[in-house]
């Protein structure tokens, strides 16, 4: 990203587009690697690349964490976004600005990355508002369309909604957990179980519920999802990236990480069910009305989407992360 973006006039066009493409595809074919590390030699390690933030008892790591979750995430993160880059030169042959959207495409891969890397919460919200800051800029990436620029600023404001609620969960959190790290809040999920907040609501719920908000704003839900069938106004590559691939995926992905705090609220897991269900009947609904292509796309991902919630709702997490991959690659090969 930063070799297309900041060099992409010194060294052209078709460089910036090889450069990103080439390492964006060695980057799939060492995650395709690492996936069959975790599976045939059940490989799981949290490389700590760098102490981040070391302030009284919070530290916060810049971390690789892998197991089989993120294993697969990289998968499909990667394989998607080479697909996307490559195709993208082809796409956007006519287009004056293609370093630039070279740079973008990078950019936002390096981010979803680092989201579903994360051995902590500061770490997975960088990479969360890293691919709301990239889908913006993508979306209104013909910026002298004005409804192109009308979505994107829709798509940023809804997902800062979602993203408040998010900050919230992770601020309860850190409260009462004392900690940002994934291995060490699930370890003490227990202790904390039993304490209320706000008189007799337990902490628990607050937490999923203000978590799941979140994930409700980049996973398209309900009544978050109004971003969605607007921000087709992007190129199409970008569509099949962002919405239909990775980033929406990301809610999916967060709730099956916390899983383990999840399955101590039933109110939190009905509320996701409930949540998912009627982003899955009505969006599938008015994807039946829809007269535009993309349109009709949008609304099927929306519609798939609360399927993928409702999984997670009632427990089934590798469910959710199953359909999650399959849908990665058939709605990018629709658009």
């Amino acid at each position: 990203s930063i070799i297309s973006g900041f060099f992409g006039k010194y060294i052209g066009d078709r460089n910036s587009e090889i450069v990103t493409s080439a390492l964006v595809s060695i980057s799939a074919l060492l995650s395709i690697f690492v996936l069959y590390q975790v599976i045939v030699n059940q490989y799981e390690e949290n490389i700590v690349i760098a102490t981040w933030i070391n302030s009284g008892s919070l530290d916060v790591n810049w971390s690789m964490l892998i197991d089989p979750l993120s294993a697969v995430m990289l998968v499909v993160v990667t394989s998607v976004s080479s697909l996307v880059h490559i195709y993208s030169i082809g796409y956007m042959s006519h287009d004056p600005h293609k370093p630039r959207f070279m740079a973008y495409l990078s950019l936002f891969t390096f981010a979803m990355l680092m989201l579903v890397t994360s051995d902590n919460f500061i770490q997975l919200f960088f990479g969360w508002e890293g691919v709301g800051l990239c889908s913006y800029l993508l979306i209104g990436f013909w910026h002298h369309k004005e409804s192109a620029v009308e979505a994107s600023l829709k798509a940023f404001l809804v997902n800062r909604v979602g993203d408040f609620g998010f900050l919230l969960g992770i601020a309860v959190l850190l409260m009462f957990f004392g900690t940002l790290d994934y291995v060490e809040t699930f370890a003490l999920a227990n202790q904390v179980n039993g304490q209320t907040i706000f008189g007799d609501i337990s902490v628990i719920t607050v937490i999923c519920l203000l978590l799941f908000i979140g994930a409700m704003g980049k996973s398209a839900q309900v009544p978050l999802h109004v971003w969605l069938p607007g921000s087709m106004e992007g190129p199409t590559p970008i569509s099949a990236l962002i919405h239909a691939a990775t980033m929406v995926t990301a809610g999916i992905f967060m709730v099956s990480r916390m899983s383990t705090i999840f399955e101590l609220s039933d109110v939190a897991l009905t509320v996701v069910m409930l949540v998912g269900a009627i982003t899955a009947i009505f969006m599938g609904l008015l994807g039946i009305v829809q007269n535009d292509i993309k349109r009709v796309v949008a609304y099927s991902t929306l519609s798939q989407l609360g399927y993928m919630t409702v999984a997670l709702g009632v427990s089934a997490y590798s469910v959710a992360i199953f359909h999650l991959m399959t849908h990665a690659f058939f709605k990018a090969l629709l658009f």
